[in-house]
C-alpha cells in the first residue's frame, strides 16, 4: 500500500507543518537578532498628567521609527526638518543642543520628526528644564493671598527655566545613557546616512524605532476615571498617583497609633525634601536641589544623638524628610493634612517652629541666607526673631556666615509654605541664595556630583574615595553644626551643652559619595538590610531622586530605604536582640513597636571571616505615606492638593536596523505576494489531481517474476 493512500497524505502534511513551526519557532530569534540591535541603556520622556492637563512623551502604539541623523549643530536642523529626502528622521543629538529652541522646532515638525534621542556627554554653561516659578500657587502665596506673589512676579526664583519639562510632545524622546551604544548607532549613521559631498544617500539606510506608547490622556480626572471602569477581574491601571514615603523621627517617641494633639508636648520641625527631578525622570539626582540639604539635614541629626540623650531639651524634635515635592509639595501637604484630620501622632498646634534646609551648596567662607515669614496670619515676629537669633549665635567659631534676607523677600519654594498656609507657624529657611536660585542645572540631570564639586584625587580606590573628605563635606558640616545647635538651643537645651555638638565631616563625605558617587559602597552596606534593602544597593550608581508612583503594594523606593537607614543608625540604638527577637520585638518585656521601629542590619565583616557581624537597631525612625489627600478625597480636580499622576505603558524598548529602499521593500511585497498566489495554484491543482498523483499501480495477481 503506498504512503499517500488513506491517512498517509494527512501524515506528511502534519509532518511538514511541525517541523515547519518548530524551525519557525527556534530560528525567530535568531532572525530577530540578525535583523535588529537592541538599546538597553535608555531612559524615556513618559507622559504625566494633572488636574488640567497633560505633559511629557509618547511614541504612537506600534512605535515610532525614523532613518537616523545625528544633529552635529543647529544649522543641521535644515536637513530633518526640510531638505531630507527620506522622512520621517530619526534625530540623535548631544547633550549641548538639547535646547527649548531645537525641541520645539521639531515638535512643530513631527510629521518630518519621528523622535529624539539625547546623548548626555559634557554639561552646558546652564540648563533648567523647569518652569521659572516651581510649585506655582500651590504654597501659601495664592491667588487669594497674593496674585504677585503666587506667580512669582516679585522674584522670578528659577530665571534659567525654559519650561521644556512641562511641554508635550506627541513623539518618542529617548535619553542615551551607554557610551557604547552611542558609538554603535553613530557608526552605523557614519557607514549608510551620512551625506558626504552632497552626494546621494545609498539605501540600505540605518533606521531606529522607538516604542513608548502611553496608555492615559488629557488629564488625571479622565484616567483615574477609566481606570475605575475596568471590571476585570485583572484591572488595568490608565495611570498613577504620584507618591511615596516620607521619613520621620522624634527624639522622643510618641505611640505611634495614638495620633492627633499631645497635651503639654511643644515640637520643632527640622526638614529637608528628598526627591527631584528632571526632563527624563530616572535620571534625576538633584545633588545642589535636595541631596545637599537631607544630606546636612541626616548629619545634624546625628550630631544631636548624644547631647538630647544626655540633656533632654523641654521640646521634642521631629525630623521629617519629605517626598514629592517638587510635585506641588505631596509630602509636606500629605502631612499637614493628616495633622489637621488626626491622622498623625501630633497636631498643628502642638508644632513650635520650623527650620527647613534648602539647597546649601556652599563653600567655606561663603554666605548662607535665612529666609523668614512673618505676619502670615498672626503675629508671630518675636518667635521668628529668637530662631533667627538661635541660628546666628551657632555659628559662632564656624566659617561661614549667616545673613538674614529682609523681611519682604518672598519665601523660596519650601516645604514650609505647606505647613504656612495651614496654620501660622514660626519658621525660617536655610539657602545658599539670597533672592533666585543660583542652581545653573535646577531640576535637571546637569545636577550630579561634578556640579556640587565632588571631585577626587585620580589615584584613589572606590575604598579611598569612600573615606576621602572633600571641601563639600567640609563646607556641608559646618553647616549641620549649626543646624544642630540651633535645634538644641529652640528646642530649649542646656546651652553648656551646645558646643559639643559637632557635625562628622567623615560622615558627611560618606553619605555623599554614597548618594551621588556609588550607592552600593561598603559603607552602605554596612548599615543596610540583607532583607529589605539589598535592592537598593544592587547597583553602582546613585540612586533616583524621582518620587515614584503610589500603587496599593506599594515599596518605598531605593533612595526612602536608604534614607531610612542611615537615620536608623545615626540616630539609634544598636541592642542585643537576636535576628527572630528583632522581627518581633513585642515579645520581650522591655520592647515595644509602638515607640520604636526594629531593623536588622549587616553590620561589618571582622578581619579573617566571611560572615557579618549583623544587629538590631531600636529607632525611633517611621515610614509616613506621601500621597497627595486628592487621591483620597476622590478630588481629581483639586486645587488645594497636588493632583499630579504618571500614565501607564505596557513596554519601552528602542533598537537600530537596517531599511531597505522603497522600491526594493514594493519588488520584495509585490515576489512575495506572487509566491503566495502561485503556492496557492500549485496545492490547490495537487489536492484536486491527488488520486491520480499519488495513485498506486497494482499488479496482476498472476504477475510471473
Amino acid at each position: 500500500m503506498s504512503l499517500f493512500e488513506g491517512g498517509g497524505w494527512k501524515l506528511v502534511t502534519s509532518i511538514q507543518l511541525f517541523l515547519f513551526f518548530c524551525l519557525s519557532d527556534v530560528s525567530c530569534n535568531s532572525v530577530a537578532q540578525k535583523i535588529y540591535v537592541e538599546l538597553n541603556n535608555t531612559v524615556p520622556c513618559v507622559r504625566l498628567l494633572n488636574a488640567t492637563h497633560q505633559i511629557g512623551c509618547q511614541s504612537s502604539i506600534s512605535g515610532d521609527t525614523g532613518v537616523i541623523h545625528v544633529l552635529e549643530s543647529e544649522a543641521d536642523l535644515e536637513w530633518p526638518l526640510s531638505k531630507g529626502p527620506n522622512p520621517p528622521y530619526m534625530v540623535l543629538l548631544e547633550s549641548s543642543l538639547f535646547t527649548k529652541s531645537i525641541m520645539m522646532k521639531m515638535k512643530n515638525a513631527s510629521s518630518r520628526v519621528a523622535g529624539v534621542v539625547v546623548v548626555q556627554k559634557t554639561s552646558p554653561p546652564e540648563f533648567s528644564p523647569h518652569t521659572t516659578c516651581p510649585n506655582e500657587n500651590t504654597g501659601v502665596y495664592t491667588e487669594t493671598y497674593d496674585h504677585n506673589l503666587a506667580h512669582c512676579n516679585t522674584t522670578v526664583w528659577n530665571p534659567r527655566g525654559n519650561g521644556l519639562s512641562y511641554e508635550e510632545f506627541d513623539s518618542p524622546v529617548f535619553s542615551l545613557k551607554e557610551d557604547n551604544e552611542t558609538e554603535v548607532i553613530k557608526q552605523c549613521y557614519f557607514d549608510h546616512n551620512r551625506v558626504v559631498n552632497g552626494s546621494g544617500l545609498q539605501y540600505p539606510l540605518c533606521a531606529m524605532q522607538l516604542f513608548s506608547h502611553m496608555h492615559a490622556v488629557t488629564d488625571t480626572a479622565t484616567c483615574m476615571r477609566r481606570s475605575s471602569m475596568d471590571f476585570s477581574t485583572s484591572p488595568v491601571m490608565v495611570c498613577d498617583p504620584l507618591g511615596g514615603y516620607n521619613v520621620c523621627a522624634f527624639i522622643r517617641p510618641y505611640n505611634s497609633t495614638a495620633f492627633g494633639h499631645k497635651e503639654n508636648e511643644s515640637v520643632v520641625i527640622a526638614a529637608a525634601r528628598l526627591d527631584s527631578r528632571a526632563f527624563f525622570l530616572e535620571d534625576s539626582t538633584g545633588a545642589e536641589g535636595s541631596v545637599s540639604g537631607f544630606v546636612t539635614l541626616l548629619a545634624a541629626a546625628q550630631a544631636l544623638r548624644e547631647a538630647t540623650q544626655e540633656a533632654p531639651p523641654t521640646r521634642n524634635i521631629l525630623f521629617a524628610f519629605f517626598h514629592g515635592e517638587v510635585f506641588d509639595y505631596i509630602g509636606s501637604s500629605r502631612m499637614v493634612y493628616d495633622m489637621k484630620n488626626n491622622m498623625f501622632v501630633i497636631d498643628l498646634d502642638n508644632v513650635h517652629s520650623i527650620l527647613e534646609i534648602g539647597q546649601v551648596k556652599t563653600c567655606i567662607s561663603i554666605n548662607v541666607w535665612t529666609y523668614k515669614c512673618m505676619d502670615i496670619r498672626s503675629n508671630n515676629n518675636e518667635s521668628v526673631t529668637n530662631l533667627v537669633k538661635n541660628l546666628q549665635s551657632s555659628t559662632a567659631g564656624l566659617n561661614f556666615s549667616l545673613v538674614e534676607t529682609d523681611f519682604s523677600q518672598p519665601l523660596p519654594p519650601s516645604s514650609f509654605q505647606r505647613l504656612l498656609r495651614a496654620r501660622a507657624i514660626p519658621g525660617i529657611v536655610l539657602a545658599d541664595h539670597q533672592t533666585d536660585i543660583n542652581n545653573r542645572y535646577y531640576e535637571s540631570f546637569y545636577d550630579n556630583a561634578a556640579h556640587l564639586n565632588l571631585t577626587y584625587p585620580s589615584n584613589l580606590s572606590p575604598e579611598e574615595q569612600l573615606e576621602f573628605v572633600t571641601d563639600t563635606a567640609k563646607s556641608l558640616t559646618e553647616v549641620a553644626t549649626a543646624v544642630a545647635r540651633a535645634l538644641f538651643k529652640q528646642a530649649g537645651g542646656n546651652n553648656s551643652q551646645v558646643n559639643k555638638i559637632n557635625a562628622d565631616p567623615k560622615t558627611v563625605t560618606q553619605m555623599l559619595y554614597g548618594f551621588l558617587v556609588r550607592s552600593n559602597n561598603s559603607w552602605f552596606q554596612v548599615l543596610g538590610s540583607s532583607l529589605r534593602c539589598v535592592f537598593c544597593l544592587s547597583e553602582p550608581n546613585p540612586p533616583q531622586y524621582y518620587v515614584g508612583v503610589a500603587k496599593s503594594s506599594h515599596q518605598a523606593n531605593a533612595l526612602t530605604y536608604l534614607v531610612q537607614y542611615l537615620l536608623a543608625n545615626l540616630t539609634g540604638t544598636a541592642t542585643n536582640l537576636t535576628q527572630s527577637q528583632c522581627k518581633k520585638p513585642d515579645e520581650l518585656p522591655n520592647e515595644s513597636t509602638y515607640l520604636y521601629s526594629y531593623l536588622w542590619v549587616q553590620g561589618v565583616v571582622p578581619p579573617n571571616s566571611t560572615q557579618r557581624e549583623s544587629f538590631c537597631v531600636r529607632t525611633a525612625v517611621r515610614l509616613v505615606k506621601a500621597v497627595s489627600p486628592a487621591f483620597d478625597l476622590g478630588d481629581y480636580i483639586s486645587k488645594e492638593y497636588s493632583t499630579w499622576t504618571k500614565s501607564q505603558w505596557k513596554f519601552i524598548k528602542a533598537r537600530i536596523f537596517l531599511v531597505a529602499s522603497r522600491d526594493l521593500e514594493m519588488l520584495t511585497l509585490g515576489v512575495g505576494v506572487a509566491v503566495l498566489f502561485t503556492s496557492l495554484l500549485v496545492t490547490y491543482f495537487v489536492r484536486t489531481k491527488a488520486d491520480v498523483l499519488f495513485s498506486s499501480v497494482r499488479e496482476p495477481n498472476n504477475a510471473a517474476y
